[in-house]
């Protein structure tokens, strides 16, 4: 009976004192947001398709299908291919960060989120830090699938591993524009739609699959300020070993142009939400 007495005294003082727990850290809010990500991927799996068959199909497809029209033989074309198909697969994958966005808005997780004595961003941050994994796991299986299929990196593991650092560079800023539409549209099909409108140009006017001095002029001044096409270029060069600095200074322009841009706007529209 004393025992109860005892744990009811403490709850009580727990619920009286007017001492509150600390604020938790961005970093810890991050992370927490994170773990929430990765739980919600070891619930529903199917959401690693896009980052598991996609890749394998996107460059099977294209190498194939393509190789031997293009470059009259398959070898030599995965060579110029798999940079670019890298690139595009990636950053096709981003528009995913705007979908689960949308969809914590419209099932009501959103106003949840702003209410919790948090830092605000850390919600996004989290799932962006997660999502920057699937990143990586996209590309380690279409880098893992180029090598088998004959792809020889002439700039060896440290250019592939600087290809990747600017890949998840540029794709980690890219989500944010999708974060952006996310809040914005009222549906999930209608941020794909336009997700859809905006990648698509981007990724099949530029230098990806083919080289742009075959393309009109007009078409040839989109190519070279395509911020894809500068992607593709940089990671070109760092895997065959030949990359210039001013050719990853421009992707690194074109991210922090995205992201100066993108990230503020979209934490003024998600504390804003009504």
């Amino acid at each position: 009976m004393s025992q109860q007495s005892d744990v009811d005294q403490k709850l009580q003082d727990a619920i009286a004192s007017s001492v509150r727990p600390p604020h938790p850290s961005p970093l810890s809010s991050s992370l927490t947001f994170s773990t929430r990500a990765l739980l919600r991927i070891k619930h529903v799996p199917e959401q690693l398709f896009d980052v598991t068959m996609f890749p394998i199909i996107f460059l099977l497809m294209f190498t194939y299908l393509f190789g031997g029209a293009i470059a009259g033989s398959t070898g030599e074309y995965l060579q110029f291919l798999l940079p670019g198909i890298l690139v595009m697969t990636v950053a096709q994958i981003t528009m995913y960060t705007g979908v689960d966005l949308n969809n914590d808005i419209r099932k009501g997780v959103f106003d949840r989120f702003r209410t919790l004595p948090i830092w605000l961003p850390s919600a996004l941050v989290g799932a962006l830090l997660i999502d920057a994994v699937r990143y990586l796991m996209a590309s380690t299986i279409m880098i893992l699938l180029g090598l088998l299929l004959g792809f020889r990196p002439e700039g060896g593991f440290i250019g592939v591993l600087a290809a990747l650092g600017l890949i998840l560079i540029f794709c980690f800023s890219l989500s944010w524009i999708w974060t952006t539409l996310g809040i914005i549209m009222r549906s999930e099909k209608s941020l794909m739609m336009v997700s859809m409108m905006v990648l698509f140009p981007l990724t099949f006017v530029s230098n990806v699959f083919v080289d742009p001095q075959t393309l009109p002029e007009i078409l040839q001044g989109f190519v070279d300020v395509n911020p894809i096409s500068l992607l593709v270029t940089a990671v070109r060069g760092c895997m065959y070993g030949s990359v210039a600095a001013s050719e990853i200074g421009w992707v690194l322009l074109a991210s922090a142009i995205i992201l100066v841009i993108f990230a503020p706007l979209t934490m003024y529209l998600y504390k804003n939400k009504k």
